[in-house]
């Protein structure tokens, strides 16, 4: 029995596949990083290197002033979720108190890191109370989304221009 529990052989044999795994995984990050790109300090499994400095470390992978306008503009709504990477802000549900009836909704994604009024996509949702305590959903109008980029492109060129000129 050469590969028994606790025999000298299944000890070789575990060592020699664990060091083997260990090697593999050091040949590689995973990605197309390299050590440059993490800022410094070498290290095979990309533990204990230095994060980025300069410029990379406040980026973000969307156009800045999209994202602060977007920020900004519907910051009287309550934040499900922000993504500065995916460029990805959903609001969770807000009730104008002066319509308690109804509520909405919105999703806005930032499509480009150039500030462009393509790069942007605004989404509204809309519920209306039934009487029982429950939500129906109920239409939009078009110009609410159209409103909302059109604020949010005014926001962004006018934070563009503050950081211009000084």
């Amino acid at each position: 029995m050469a590969f028994a529990r606790g025999s000298w052989m299944r000890v070789a044999s575990v060592g020699a596949l664990t060091l083997a795994l260990v090697g593999v995984a050091g040949c590689g990050t995973g990605g197309s990083r390299s050590v440059e790109s993490e800022g410094g300090g070498w290290s095979p499994f990309g533990l204990g290197a230095s994060a980025p400095k300069g410029p990379e470390a406040a980026q973000i992978g969307v156009n800045a002033y999209l994202w602060r306008a977007t920020l900004d503009t519907l910051s009287f709504m309550p934040l499900a979720s922000a993504d500065p990477y995916g460029g990805v802000v959903i609001t969770d549900w807000y009730t104008n108190p002066e319509k308690p009836d109804e509520r909405f909704k919105t999703t806005v994604y930032i499509l480009d890191t150039r500030l462009r009024a393509d790069g942007l996509n605004v989404t509204v949702f809309k519920q209306v109370s039934d009487g029982a305590g429950g939500w129906t959903d109920a239409p939009t109008a078009a110009q609410t989304e159209t409103d909302i980029e059109n604020a949010i492109l005014t926001k962004a060129r006018q934070l563009r221009l503050a950081n211009m000129a000084g």
